[in-house]
């Protein structure tokens, strides 16, 4: 693969106008001597923004920025571009694509369900031990049109939310998406799947322990067994995410089941490397990504339109041939730079990309849980309902003067605050108790963690999720 031969450049400041209007995002360097000479002051700590005290947009020169988004299961990258009409040295008019800023944002959607599936659990240990607090509600409830589980609801929300952060800090004036969409059935096969057997799936005219005995030969996996009852196994746990996949089940002999419980299959056979081996020949690559993906992705463009901005989509493959002929590393961030068409052919290209990228994880504004429950769900004792203390909220970026001890000098976090005044700020050396008394407030928090990263260069990292 031909190495990138566009440059590195660094990630560009937010700029709001004397009346708070977006402007085009200038230099670093150009930031500091706008503060220096006193012609700006800070908006915001993170993301950076510096608002101008002596210019308004009519007097300035906006020519518009592209908000590009390459969608994940786990996290997307945003990236915002401008893109420009230039003569090459031929003289033949290209287009060329200049990465300004790059945004990574985390999502926080296995937490969701692990919440909410914990919170099923609680209420099933409650009504199987007849223990209701409340009427069982019955089962044919039914849910409004574009309704999504929580878990898939936090990818469109959180996405949209910076999206929309971004059009107030800068001039978009259009947005691009890429939208895919995995075929999971084939996927599941592990092979593509033709006529009959596409159509009615690799069980049809079976069921599952039909073909589960077929495909061990009536043995248990784990100490080929035969003659004895067989019971259905699940190599990953239901208790740690395993799914009732025709692919994470096989036949285990009574023992072997109750000496397995709720082990994974790597820690049950650890010392049966062999035998390790080739029970997981059958596993599969797991589903949740690909199906969270097509659940989300018309209605994530959906909602971007209701932002007021053109949205333009384009697929997967698109993504995929730009970054490729410009010999990009894999990232979400980098995928995001590539969504949108460019005729390589013609000699459109992307010239520069940001070095460092602002990474936003989304970590909620707290719970709403009134109580602590214990092991079995009942409520162990009652939280407090205040959630600010002495002026400071969890997830507040504060500056903290500690005047003498271990932990002398000036330190800048995020807090998790305490009822007695001694909130608890996270440094990069450690977590340290300081007085409301030595904090300064920088940035109100705004349910996201940030932090910055250096952007890949080679192509051989791999995106997950």
């Amino acid at each position: 693969m031909q190495p990138y031969q566009g440059g590195v450049g660094a990630s560009r400041v937010f700029v709001l106008s004397r009346n708070g209007h977006p402007l085009m995002p200038c230099h670093p360097a150009r930031a500091r001597e706008l503060l220096s000479k006193g012609r700006a002051v800070v908006a915001r700590q993170v993301p950076f923004t510096i608002l101008l005290k002596d210019r308004t947009r009519a007097e300035s020169a906006v020519d518009g920025v592209q908000l590009r988004i390459d969608p994940g299961s786990k996290g997307t990258g945003l990236v915002l571009t401008d893109e420009k009409k230039e003569c090459d040295e031929r003289g033949t008019t290209v287009t060329v694509r200049r990465g300004l800023i790059s945004i990574e944002l985390q999502h926080r959607a296995d937490q969701i369900r692990t919440c909410v599936q914990q919170r099923a659990g609680y209420r099933r240990r409650r009504r199987s031990a007849n223990c209701r607090y409340r009427a069982p509600r019955s089962n044919n409830r039914t849910h409004p049109a574009g309704w999504l589980p929580p878990s898939l609801r936090h990818r469109i929300d959180t996405t949209f939310s910076l999206a929309n952060r971004l059009i107030r800090y800068t001039p978009i004036t259009e947005i691009h998406v890429e939208s895919v969409s995995f075929d999971t059935h084939s996927m599941s096969a592990g092979s593509p799947l033709y006529g009959a057997e596409y159509a009615q799936g690799t069980l049809a005219a079976t069921n599952a322990r039909a073909y589960l005995r077929a495909k061990w030969n009536n043995a248990c996996a784990y100490c080929d067994a035969t003659g004895v009852p067989l019971n259905i196994e699940h190599l990953r746990p239901r208790s740690r995410g395993g799914s009732n996949r025709i692919s994470n089940l096989v036949l285990a002999c009574v023992p072997c089941n109750e000496a397995k419980g709720t082990k994974p299959v790597e820690v049950f056979l650890a010392h049966r490397s062999d035998r390790l081996a080739r029970i997981l020949q059958q596993v599969k690559t797991p589903l949740h990504d690909a199906a969270a993906m097509n659940a989300t992705r018309w209605q994530l463009t959906e909602a971007l339109a209701t932002l007021g901005k053109p949205v333009h989509t384009s697929t997967g493959e698109c993504t995929k041939d730009n970054r490729s002929a410009m010999g990009l590393a894999k990232t979400h961030t980098l995928d995001a730079l590539s969504v949108g068409h460019l005729d390589h052919g013609a000699g459109d290209a992307i010239v520069r990309y940001p070095g460092q990228v602002l990474v936003a994880k989304a970590t909620g504004r707290g719970s709403y849980a009134r109580t602590t429950p214990d092991r079995y769900g009942f409520p162990r004792l009652r939280r407090a309902r205040a959630k600010q203390h002495f002026g400071y909220i969890t997830g507040d970026l504060v500056r903290a003067t500690v005047p003498t001890g271990k932990w002398a000098g000036t330190w800048t976090g995020r807090i998790s605050v305490r009822a007695r005044g001694q909130h608890s700020l996270t440094t990069p050396m450690g977590r340290v108790n300081v007085s409301h008394w030595n904090l300064e407030l920088l940035q109100r928090g705004d349910g996201y963690g940030y932090s910055a990263r250096p952007e890949s260069v080679p192509s051989t990292s791999r995106k997950m999720g």
